[in-house]
Parts: C-alpha cells; sequence; structure tokens
C-alpha cells in the first residue's frame, strides 16, 4: 500500500510541475475584438455554422413544445363524453 502512496504522489508532482512549463497563446483580446465588432450579426450567431445551427435547433424545439402545449391545454379544457 505504501509503495502505491508513493507512487501516486510521484505522479501528481510530476503532472503539476510538468503542467506549468506548457504556455498557451492569450488569445482572448482577438476574439474580444471578432464578437465585438459591430458587422450587423447577432453575438450568439457570430461563432459560425455551428452556432446557426444550435439557434435553429432551439428554436424548432421551442415552437414544437409551446405547440404542444396549447394542444394539451386545448384536450384538457374539452369535458370528456359520458357514457
Amino acid at each position: 500500500f505504501y509503495l502505491l502512496f508513493q507512487g501516486l504522489r510521484q505522479i501528481s508532482r510530476r503532472t503539476i510541475s510538468t503542467a506549468s512549463r506548457r504556455q498557451f497563446e492569450n488569445r482572448v483580446p482577438e476574439k474580444q475584438k471578432f464578437f465585438q465588432e459591430d458587422n450587423g450579426i447577432p453575438v450568439y450567431l457570430k461563432g459560425g455554422v455551428m452556432d446557426s445551427l444550435l439557434y435553429r435547433l432551439t428554436m424548432g424545439l421551442t415552437g414544437l413544445g409551446t405547440a404542444y402545449v396549447v394542444y394539451e391545454l386545448l384536450v384538457a379544457s374539452m369535458p370528456k363524453k359520458q357514457k
């Protein structure tokens, strides 16, 4: 058990120490410029084709859900025939 614990400690130390060496380029300023650009496109569609597809899917599901709720309300409001 002690050897297993020692091994896990070494792995965690190695991971932590090597992770700090990796440096990533800060691309936030260029993303901010892109999304704040006034080009007439809404911010929720500026991400490209995937944003457009997700938007259309969301609007379609919202429309279908609304129609289904209205249908169920109409069915619930009608009295059932008694035999």
